[in-house]
C-alpha cells in the first residue's frame, strides 16, 4: 500500500516526540534541584570556583533546545497528517483536526514544562494584586539596579509579567505623574506578610538585603551589621543573582 511509508514516518516522529518530552522532564528535574539548592544556600554562588550558575544556564539552554526540537517535530507530524487526509469537501474537518491537535499539544507542553513548584509560584504572584512589593525597574543590562516599593495592579499568567504602579515617582520623572511598569517575575520581591510567620526571615550580620531610604519608596542594597527589633530590610531575591542566564 502506497501510504505505508508515510505511516511509518509518522510513527517514527511520534517516538521522537516522546523521547524529546522525556528528556525535557529529566532536564526540568535537574533545574528544580538547582533552584532548591540556590534557595537554600544563595551565598554558595559567591564562593570561588562555584559553577552553580553556569550549570543552571546550561540546563536552561538544553531545555530551550529540546523545546524547539519538539516544535519542529510536531510541525512535521502535522504536515504528514495533512498529506494523508483527503482534500476537497473535508478540508474543514482537516483544519478542525489540526486545531484539536494544536490544543492538545499546547496542553501537554504546558503540563510538561510547568513544574508543581512553578505553578505554586504563579499562584503566589497572582495573589499579589493590590499589595505592595519591591520591584527592580531597570533593564537587566543596566549599569545600576533601581529598586522601588510599588503596587501590583495585574499579573499575566500567560506572559508571567507583573504590572506594577509606582505611586510616588521621583522628581526626575517626566511629568511627575504616576508610572506603570511591566516586569518579569524575577524583578519582583514580595514583602513578608505580617500575619504569616513562615514568610519572615532572619537578618543575620553580613546578609545582603534591600533597605528603604527614609521618607521615600526607593530601595538600596545594603549589608546587615546588626539586627534591631524593628527593621526595614527586605532580603534581595536570589533570582537577581543570575539575571543574564
Amino acid at each position: 500500500m502506497s501510504s505505508s511509508p508515510d505511516i511509518a514516518g509518522i510513527l517514527d516522529n511520534t517516538k521522537e516526540l516522546d523521547r524529546l518530552r522525556k528528556e525535557q522532564e529529566e532536564v526540568l528535574v535537574e533545574i528544580n534541584k538547582m533552584h532548591k539548592k540556590l534557595q537554600a544556600t544563595p551565598e554558595i554562588v559567591e564562593k570561588p570556583g562555584d559553577t552553580s550558575l553556569s550549570k543552571l544556564k546550561n540546563l536552561y539552554i538544553q531545555a530551550k533546545e529540546l523545546s524547539e526540537s519538539e516544535v519542529t517535530v510536531s510541525n512535521i507530524l502535522l504536515s504528514q497528517l495533512d498529506s494523508l487526509l483527503p482534500s476537497g469537501p473535508t478540508g474543514q474537518q482537516r483544519r478542525k483536526l489540526g486545531n484539536e491537535q494544536k490544543r492538545k499539544r499546547m496542553k501537554v507542553d504546558s503540563d510538561v514544562r510547568v513544574s508543581p513548584s512553578m505553578r505554586n509560584q504563579i499562584e503566589a504572584y497572582a495573589s499579589l494584586k493590590g499589595e505592595q512589593v519591591a520591584a527592580r525597574v531597570t533593564a537587566e543590562d543596566a549599569e545600576k539596579d533601581e529598586w522601588f516599593v510599588v503596587k501590583v495592579i495585574h499579573f499575566d499568567r500567560e506572559t508571567k509579567e507583573v504590572e506594577v504602579l509606582d505611586e510616588e515617582p521621583g522628581d526626575d520623572e517626566e511629568g511627575g505623574g504616576q508610572r506603570t511598569y511591566k516586569l518579569s517575575m524575577s524583578c519582583i520581591l514580595p514583602f513578608p506578610k505580617r500575619n504569616d510567620p513562615s514568610t519572615t526571615q532572619e537578618f543575620i550580620p553580613g546578609k545582603h538585603v534591600l533597605a528603604v531610604y527614609p521618607g521615600t519608596t526607593a530601595l538600596y542594597k545594603a549589608t546587615v551589621i546588626s539586627t534591631p527589633r524593628k527593621v526595614s530590610f527586605f532580603p534581595a531575591p536570589f533570582q537577581t543573582r543570575f539575571n543574564n542566564v
